[in-house]
């Protein structure tokens, strides 16, 4: 049986920030446009914990009866690590995909926008199948291109949306560096396991690219977000404050391009949801300023 401590752990909570920063960065878009509701904000960013967390709890339970996580450098999987039976881990990641059906589902009664419906269940599919069914895209080099666009896109502009009850351009543009900050996450990650990952038949985007064309996505994705902020000064200035916290990516980038490998990668996943928060706080601000 599982204590407490390894159920927290194995909700992976260093993987929150991909789902706190979205709602962050679409609230402050909402501020701007002058469309604030802070509880759809804060059902909005339950829901986004409840997704993130559910997929962690799904991902260890889908890699665990594979037999993928039998052998890992990173946190301890409940499955792998035999904390936990596989079902119990299954009931945990289904408990909280309901639980953001739930809420979500309020939030669409809220906005009588119905569609939004078919954009939750696609979140939760795409949750499920990244390592879950027989065909999980996440097995076949998919997993960033999902993320840029269930911890990016659709977060920040939903986030936006159920608040405004309007479709914005500048959220869709601030989901861009959202979207790449998340996959950095998921890009470090999978450079960590690549060789164990590769051994299991897990095809990851870091398995197909190799260890050194994974550092280099990694720095780039850790760099474009700062571009585009830039590119956004001339419209909208305040987004100058992202410059705030590059001085966190020098870091981690610099340990990814000098090679580091297992658990050395922790610290920089560590470092790089550091980045992650503080990016997403200063973008916030600084489109809640301008807008």
């Amino acid at each position: 049986m599982a204590t407490p401590a390894q159920w927290i752990s194995g909700a992976r909570p260093r993987t929150l920030p991909n789902a706190i920063v979205p709602v962050m960065v679409g609230t402050g878009v909402a501020i701007g446009e002058g469309g604030f509701v802070w509880w759809r904000a804060l059902l909005a960013l339950l829901v986004a914990l409840s997704l993130q967390i559910g997929v962690n709890y799904a991902n260890d339970y889908s890699d665990g009866i594979r037999g993928t996580d039998d052998e890992r450098v990173g946190p301890m999987r409940l499955v792998g690590s035999r904390a936990a039976t596989p079902r119990q881990v299954l009931t945990a990641a289904l408990s909280c995909f309901a639980l953001a059906a739930v809420l979500g589902l309020v939030l669409v009664v809220a906005i009588q926008a119905w569609w939004v419906l078919l954009v939750g269940a696609a979140a939760i599919a795409a949750a499920w199948f990244y390592t879950g069914g027989k065909h999980p895209y996440g097995y076949r080099g998919l997993g960033e291109l999902a993320v840029f666009v269930f911890f990016g896109i659709v977060p920040v502009v939903g986030t936006a949306y159920v608040q405004t009850e309007q479709l914005s351009w500048a959220a869709l543009f601030a989901s861009i560096p959202v979207g790449l900050l998340s996959c950095s996450m998921l890009v470090v990650n999978n450079l960590r396991d690549v060789g164990t990952d590769g051994q299991a038949g897990k095809r990851t985007l870091a398995v197909l690219l190799g260890p050194e064309r994974t550092r280099t996505l990694y720095v780039a994705c850790q760099v474009v977000p700062f571009v585009v902020a830039l590119a956004m000064i001339p419209i909208t200035p305040w987004a100058a404050l992202v410059l705030l916290a590059a001085p966190l990516a020098i870091q981690p980038i610099r340990m990814v391009l000098g090679k580091a490998v297992g658990p050395a990668l922790i610290a920089v996943l560590q470092q790089t949801g550091k980045l992650q928060m503080a990016y997403g706080l200063l973008f916030a601000i600084g489109l809640a300023v301008v807008f």
